[in-house]
């Protein structure tokens, strides 16, 4: 019998770890950043000492902590082309200030870099298989993505967000709108951040911030990872502190069953705004006519 016993320990520490097996976390978080050339190296650098500073973030680290698994799990990656995307950190669990301190440090260290396009479709494409490989138990998966131009390389964003929806993965979005022309001459969307409203997110309490340039980014990926983290869906009146008051982008958060408990077998593509008046594919328009009429040529 105890020959039995043994080997049937043996056979259970052989067999693959289940979900059951996993840690249990709070939060899985794919940060997902926009290096497409609109963006230069002064700029890219200010979105990364962004994040650094929120996840350094007193409120956020407390957020981190305070869930009801006391941790979540974080993965960062940049992304431009269609098949152009960087992890920079892989799938890290945040569950004490030490690991916390550690996962912003690397962010801190990384080199920066810049490529050409804009593929919000490419970037959601690349993380949905994220969260199928992630060595924990999720509560919410969120992907969160910021950039400053919509989809113009790569398939439809509206088709990737579909895919991710049905994966069941909120999307949040952070344009970035600095109203300037970018250094090829592409000018300014001010329709930004209603595409992103319309075209890149969704899913249950799903919302965009805005930040109105560069310098505002690190205020709003505070508010934004504050709303994601602690899921206390779009900020009002709330008062979070040092943070400052809530504002820019609280109207576009989405309002339709904003704090209902949501079913466990629901379905998250019924969570998307109407379809946008300009088109989902207004980006690669944009792309097209500019190209042509610029340099009389149109982008592979």
């Amino acid at each position: 019998m105890a020959r039995l016993v043994g080997l049937i320990a043996l056979l259970l520490l052989a067999l693959p770890a289940t979900a059951q097996d996993r840690k249990e976390v709070d939060l899985a978080l794919v940060l997902a950043i926009d290096i497409s050339g609109s963006i230069d190296p002064d700029e890219a650098r200010l979105q990364r000492q962004g994040y650094v500073e929120a996840f350094r973030d007193p409120v956020i680290v407390k957020a981190i902590l305070g869930g009801n698994h006391g941790r979540i799990a974080v993965a960062y990656f940049e992304w431009s082309d269609s098949w152009i995307q960087k992890l920079l950190v892989d799938w890290t669990l945040l569950d004490s200030e030490a690991a916390i301190a550690a996962f912003t440090n690397r962010l801190a260290d990384a080199p920066i870099s810049i490529s050409r396009r804009t593929s919000i479709s490419g970037a959601i494409r690349y993380a949905i298989p994220m969260y199928g490989r992630i060595p924990y138990e999720a509560e919410r998966k969120v992907l969160d993505i910021s950039g400053d131009g919509s989809n113009n390389d790569g398939g439809l964003v509206t088709d990737m967000r579909r895919d991710a929806l049905k994966e069941r993965i909120i999307i949040n979005g952070l344009p970035i709108m600095n109203g300037r022309p970018n250094p090829f001459g592409f000018p300014a969307e001010d329709d930004l951040d209603q595409y992103y409203l319309h075209c890149v997110t969704g899913g249950p309490r799903s919302f965009v911030e805005v930040a109105r340039s560069f310098e505002d980014f690190p205020r709003a990926i505070r508010k934004k990872l504050l709303q994601e983290v602690a899921d206390i869906g779009p900020l009002n009146d709330f008062d979070i502190g040092d943070l400052g008051a809530a504002r820019d982008g609280v109207e576009l958060a989405q309002s339709g069953g904003a704090r209902r408990a949501v079913k466990a077998d629901e379905d998250y593509t019924r969570f998307v705004r109407p379809e946008y008046e300009l088109g989902c594919d207004v980006g690669e328009r944009r792309s097209r006519d500019f190209w042509q009429r610029r340099f009389g040529v149109t982008p592979d």
